[in-house]
């Protein structure tokens, strides 16, 4: 095994939640001022993930009092303490570079929106959608 790849290894943090570009994230991370250390929570649209492994990076990009922060996060660093996932958003590209230059509803990323499957019923073995299942003895209006 390389040398490098098992000091990697050794590095990882247990899985988070996953993630993907696009979506909108709360980073919770430690920030140690002095002797006092506290949890501070960054919400905002991850606009790019970087490398592999144990140097796997992700930034995230939020506009504070009109002006835009971006911050890069190591995925494996001891100093998050979580990464949650607000929404979803529903993009067709890998780096959301072009949202530095946009400002209000231009900047939005829509958001993915997931339509549940129609249930199957095991007497029958036939997909059952909302409108059958809601009249009686299967009959359609005619």
């Amino acid at each position: 095994m390389d040398l490098i790849k098992a000091v990697e290894a050794d590095m990882r943090k247990e899985p988070l939640e996953p993630f993907a570009i696009g979506d909108t994230l709360k980073v919770h991370y430690r920030i140690i001022e002095g002797k006092t250390e506290r949890v501070q929570v960054l919400e905002g649209l991850c606009i790019a993930q970087k490398c592999a492994g144990a140097r796997r990076t992700f930034t995230v990009r939020k506009i504070s009092y009109g002006v835009g922060v971006e911050r890069v996060f190591p995925l494996h660093s001891p100093k998050i303490v979580k990464v949650v996932r607000v929404r979803e958003g529903r993009v067709r590209r890998s780096k959301l570079y072009y949202l530095r230059g946009r400002t209000g509803k231009a900047a939005k990323v829509t958001q993915l929106i997931r339509r549940k499957r129609a249930a199957v019923v095991p007497e029958t073995g036939t997909a059952e959608t909302a409108t059958s299942a809601a009249e009686p003895d299967g009959q359609a209006e005619q």
